[in-house]
């Protein structure tokens, strides 16, 4: 990566990390990047999806599933492996500095897995409820990436972490959400 946009990148974690710190976001953002604390809303698209749309709804629910699924292993067994790009809690420059929030986690940062699940899982929904529900695609992207926002928050990942993460997370959901509407064409 050029040195330029890694002290661009440095900068911008160093300011949600640091500047935008305060106690609200201290007890939040470790909430928002627990995927238990997202279980309620996971049932809630599961049990929506079966008894609204029956047998519609299962195949929604499956590929939500398999969007998060196919995003996760790529990301987390191929791409993080192949960059291997160290977290900003054991960086040399910015763990000095850093405000830990939560346990560093182990392995590798580029891109967020995180931010490449919930993004996936945003883009499919989104784009399957869209003739529906316009507003949909504003409450998934502003849910997928107040995640994305809490991983550089609590200090494991960097904001090209999750933009590459997002990115890909989209291009995932966008796909899945194709594969859909062939298999689904009248929905």
């Amino acid at each position: 990566m050029p040195e330029q946009l890694l002290q661009l990148d440095r900068h911008l974690f160093y300011f949600i990390n640091h500047d935008l710190s305060n106690p609200f976001f201290d007890w939040l953002m470790p909430l928002l990047r627990n995927p238990r604390f997202w279980i309620p809303l996971y049932v809630f698209i599961i049990a929506f999806c079966t008894y609204k749309y029956r047998k519609a709804g299962i195949v929604i629910v499956l590929m939500l599933v398999a969007s998060a699924g196919v995003a996760d292993f790529v990301s987390a067994s191929i791409i993080k492996p192949a960059i291997q790009r160290v977290r900003p809690c054991r960086d040399p420059i910015t763990a000095e500095k850093d405000i830990p929030r939560v346990r560093c986690g182990s392995g590798y940062s580029f891109p967020s897995t995180h931010a490449s699940d919930h993004f996936a899982m945003a883009a499919f929904i989104s784009l399957v409820f869209a003739r529906r529900w316009r507003w949909i695609w504003y409450i998934s992207m502003f849910w997928a990436a107040s995640i994305c926002f809490a991983q550089v928050y609590v200090s494991v990942h960097f904001p090209i972490d999750v933009i590459g993460g997002a990115l890909f997370g989209m291009v995932v959901g966008f796909g899945m959400a194709q594969l859909f509407k062939k298999i689904q064409p009248g929905f």
